[in-house]
């Protein structure tokens, strides 16, 4: 299937701008689909695939990009049923079939394809994608959601929204996010419309605003306070909260060894920690903290497909607001966002969004 004008922006070399890269024709294999891309988030895994090291599964060159929302232009034979369909990929696609996925860690899977590590993403008019754990989403939309702004679900939202979800966040609960954008700012949000208490910490007072105004109960800068003066904020908050859960309910969010500190530092008798932020960086905690406090900390690589459909359940009904937490650019901008990425100078979860999308 070759699609005028298609075209994505790729990545041939570690620290090296992205370049236009014409795409060649997409023709779907068995058990695979073609994608009309309507929007693609950047994530800060991307950034560490093209500036920090951090090797892609898949050889240079590809297309980065594994948070897409597009519509189904083409598909094999015995996928024809998601032609002509809206739909979110998961930034996750487990085969079904392994070891782990019949133990029912999908995410865990040795046969997994994540798109722009495994293969080419989104960071492009169209991608090439397994058909399995697709996410259709119903139409027609609400009209205040752009099809777009679906993209981040395929990370951002579901991401958190797993380990929230693995930690039994319910009403009783206490619940920390240490970094309140990108992720964090979602998860507050989960976490508030799961019923929690939710305090958030951050060192960006523009974060923190946007947190209270989302979910927030209590918002810490912990840039204006000392460790001991977090810990005592958050044990009054979760004081005056009246909830009984047992133990706060803490999730990393920052990628930061700075965030990583506080929150260990945070865990309290029978506490959860929810490592979802990443960074190469080492930290220094005394782990022993976990067996005398009897506490559990856990990671998640992603989210089940299965899960999509209730996360984004919460983007269509309002419980989460995608709006405030980001901003869209043009696909044709791509190196110039993705190098503001890169060094922070943007603040806002960026979707990259094609212009034109060409004809088949």
């Amino acid at each position: 299937m070759r699609i005028e004008g298609a075209h994505a922006y790729r990545l041939t070399s570690s620290g090296k701008p992205l370049e236009l890269f014409e795409l060649p024709p997409l023709n779907p294999q068995p058990g695979e689909v073609v994608i009309q891309v309507m929007g693609c988030g950047v994530c800060h895994t991307d950034v560490g695939f093209a500036y920090e090291g951090i090797p892609t599964r898949r050889a240079l060159p590809i297309i980065l990009g594994h948070e897409i929302c597009g519509r189904v232009v083409a598909a094999a034979e015995n996928a024809r049923n998601w032609e002509g369909r809206l739909v979110i990929v998961p930034a996750v696609i487990p085969c079904g079939n392994c070891a782990a996925c019949r133990a029912g860690r999908p995410t865990i899977c040795c046969n997994q394809f994540m798109p722009g590590n495994d293969g080419d993403g989104g960071f492009a008019t169209h991608v090439r994608v397994p058909a399995r754990g697709l996410c259709p989403v119903p139409e027609p939309l609400p009209s205040s959601i752009r099809p777009e702004l679906l993209s981040v679900i395929a990370d951002a939202v579901t991401t958190p929204w797993e380990a929230i979800r693995r930690a039994n966040v319910g009403p009783d609960d206490v619940t920390v996010f240490v970094g309140a954008g990108g992720i964090g700012g979602f998860g507050v949000q989960i976490a508030s419309a799961f019923g929690a208490a939710v305090a958030a910490i951050d060192i960006d007072e523009e974060k923190l605003d946007l947190a209270f105004k989302h979910g927030a109960g209590c918002v810490i800068n912990s840039a204006s306070v000392d460790e001991k003066g977090v810990k005592n904020a958050v044990r009054n908050f979760a004081r005056e909260s009246g909830r009984h859960g047992i133990g706060l309910k803490i999730f990393e969010m920052s990628g930061t060894t700075a965030g990583q500190q506080i929150a260990f530092a945070l865990l309290d008798f029978g506490g959860h920690l929810g490592v979802v932020g990443y960074t190469a960086k080492k930290v220094e905690i005394r782990l022993s903290n976990l067996m005398a406090l009897d506490a559990t900390a856990r990671g998640n690589w992603g989210c089940p497909p299965d899960q999509y459909p209730a996360a984004l359940d919460l983007v269509l009904t309002g419980k989460i607001a995608v709006d405030p937490y980001v901003e869209e650019h043009s696909l044709d901008d791509a190196p110039a966002i993705f190098e503001a990425v890169a060094r922070k100078a943007i603040h806002r979860r960026v979707i990259l969004k094609p212009n034109g999308t060409g004809t088949a």
